[in-house]
């Protein structure tokens, strides 16, 4: 009997500041490099989603987020593993962001976002969010 596929558990904050949304690109080195994504990342055993997000999103990006709630949930799976990312809206308390754990950053409107590559999951989350999916 084949053994169940792995799924992993991943946070992602929506920030909006002035109609433009906050997106980051993946180092050469990371999986899936270069593509683009809402910052965040796995929740570590223990953890919940929103310890998880602040801890992720100040590894990145050197900044603080006030968790909000959560918008939208996309399970995709990839070769080895499944990812169940959940979406929440979060509030910058950060002015200033650095790179930190991410190639670059972006402010995007929603339509700019289809000139990006983003990572699956992060492609499946955002038609979700913008009625296409």
């Amino acid at each position: 009997m084949p053994s169940a596929m792995k799924t992993v558990r991943v946070v992602a904050a929506l920030v909006e500041r002035d109609g433009r949304y906050l997106i980051t690109q993946r180092r050469e080195n990371a999986v899936l490099p270069l593509l683009w994504d809402f910052p965040g990342g796995k929740v570590e055993p223990g953890e919940d989603d929103q310890a998880a997000l602040v801890r992720e999103v100040e590894e990145r990006l050197g900044a603080a987020v006030e968790v909000g709630q959560l918008i939208s949930f996309v399970n995709h799976p990839y070769e080895r593993y499944a990812v169940d990312l959940y979406l929440y809206e979060c509030k910058l308390l950060t002015e200033d962001l650095e790179c930190r754990a991410v190639k670059k950053y972006a402010w995007v409107t929603s339509k700019e976002m289809e000139s990006y590559a983003f990572t699956p999951v992060d492609e499946a989350s955002m038609s979700q969010l913008l009625g296409e999916g």
